[in-house]
């Protein structure tokens, strides 16, 4: 909603500016052409002409501008903004054909001059028509750069090349009427070739544009946001082209495969914010391609292959036995499919890592059954926790490297006893270390207790800073 009435407020902005510039134009273009009647100059005839040109191509402009803002249809997807350089290029058209024009007549009055009748009036009207110009070029200017329109830059092009040919005009009729017999047919010269490449310049402009010629300096800043970008491994293809007051394009980035779809959807969408930050008129589409990484493990294209799956895994053991790869993983299925349907679950997801790591590999797969629901439970008797945390008090004191087992929890469920404790061990030690010695206390609480379905132990660090205590992942 906020997009419409920007947009609207723009199109009446423009259509003002176009309006005052018909009157204006149209004012101008009369004064000028009963002036050169009336002194029989050439260079002021030519300057008349120019105006009613111009004149001309500000109906023309504004009824581009009216036409580019409709919106966008079946037949024109990306809308009908290319009619103003549309018109800014026909209007080009008009100024090369009168420059012709004017520098052949201006050549035939050099080899035969005539006499001038510069009156009052007649300088007047070209002091007049140096204010208006000037006005009209300053205003047309602000909008068009403020509302990025070829239309009004062409129109107010029109006017700086009226404002200097004015100019032009007054030097060649004051040298005219000083004995100078050629001032007018040189001024006209003059004016001719500013009106010439004054239309060369405002026509390679609009043809870029027709032909979608790429910002150059916002290229440059898009692509060196894109790829100082976290998370972006290459720039694929950037494409920006100018369409009315917007940029529109298509950006193509690549992404580690293993990230997640999550993660690319924030990276597209801190990209798409980051790129409106630098240049608000950019409208991109984002696209991500996932690639392998040179430095991707044989781990990362399992868990990848089964994420792809939706199929969890755990324990993955990846092997080298003579040159063979030989993987081993348990894979969670619900408890309630049978056993036929399992299997073929997992053949699937054997056939899919071969395929995947590719070269002459086993894996081999072992089905455990998920709990696809949470299992109702309860906190059992404080008398059977205290008892619970005697015996991991005894398990730890006789597992060297385990010390002051606390915040034991205990709960009855359907499927047995469930029992979480906390224990410390040495900061220094690692990984494998310490989940061989929690096994130890996990194995020998089971040979103790009866009815134990799941025993999780988690280790902290000895001497942990206040408030870290507690987190720390699983062992």
């Amino acid at each position: 909603m906020a997009q419409d009435v920007a947009e609207a407020a723009s199109l009446q902005r423009k259509q003002r500016a176009a309006r005052a510039s018909i009157v204006a134009s149209t004012l101008l273009a009369l004064a000028k052409l009963v002036a050169g009647l009336a002194s029989g100059s050439l260079a002021l005839l030519s300057e008349a002409g120019h105006a009613l040109l111009d004149t001309a191509a500000t109906v023309l402009t504004f009824f581009a501008i009216r036409e580019a803002a409709r919106p966008a249809d079946a037949e024109h997807p990306f809308g009908h903004a290319k009619l103003e350089p549309l018109a800014a290029l026909a209007e080009t058209s008009m100024l090369l054909a009168l420059a012709t024009f004017v520098i052949i007549e201006a050549v035939q009055r050099l080899a035969h001059p005539n006499a001038v009748n510069a009156g009052p009036l007649t300088f007047a009207v070209l002091l007049v028509s140096i204010v208006v110009d000037g006005w009209r070029w300053h205003g047309l200017a602000k909008v068009a750069r403020e509302e990025s329109s070829e239309a009004l830059a062409a129109d107010a092009l029109h006017f700086s090349s009226d404002m200097v040919s004015s100019v032009l005009v007054l030097a060649g009729l004051a040298a005219q009427r000083f004995g100078f017999t050629r001032g007018d047919s040189l001024a006209a010269l003059g004016v001719a070739l500013f009106i010439g490449l004054a239309g060369w310049r405002l026509a390679r402009r609009t043809v870029d544009s027709l032909i979608d010629a790429a910002p150059s300096e916002l290229t440059e800043d898009v692509r060196r946001l894109i790829e100082a970008t976290p998370g972006v491994m290459a720039l694929e293809a950037l494409r920006l082209r100018a369409v009315g007051p917007r940029i529109l394009g298509d950006v193509v980035v690549s992404v580690g495969r293993s990230m997640p779809l999550v993660r690319v959807g924030e990276l597209k969408t801190s990209l798409a914010q980051a790129l409106t930050k630098l240049a608000p008129q950019l409208d991109v589409t984002i696209t991500a391609n996932p690639v392998v990484l040179d430095d991707e493990s044989i781990l990362e294209q399992v868990l990848l292959v089964a994420a792809r799956r939706r199929v969890p895994v755990h324990h993955v053991t990846v092997q080298n036995v003579a040159g063979t790869i030989a993987i081993s993983l348990d894979m969670e299925v619900n408890g309630a499919t049978p056993h036929g349907e399992a299997h073929q679950l997992a053949s699937r997801l054997e056939a899919a890592i071969k395929s995947e790591i590719g070269g002459d590999i086993e894996v081999e797969t072992h089905i455990e059954p998920m709990q696809p629901e949470p299992v109702a439970g309860h906190d059992a008797a404080p008398a059977e926790i205290e008892a619970m945390t005697a015996r991991l008090r005894l398990q730890a004191a006789a597992t060297s490297g385990v010390s002051d087992v606390h915040h034991v929890r205990v709960r009855e469920t359907p499927l047995g006893k469930v029992i979480n404790y906390h224990a410390r061990v040495s900061p220094t030690l690692s990984v494998d270390d310490v989940h061989v010695l929690i096994d130890q206390i996990d194995h020998a609480m089971r040979q103790d207790v009866t009815g134990i379905t799941r025993i999780v132990g988690h280790a902290e660090p000895l001497l942990a800073p206040a408030g870290q205590q507690g987190s720390e992942g699983n062992a």
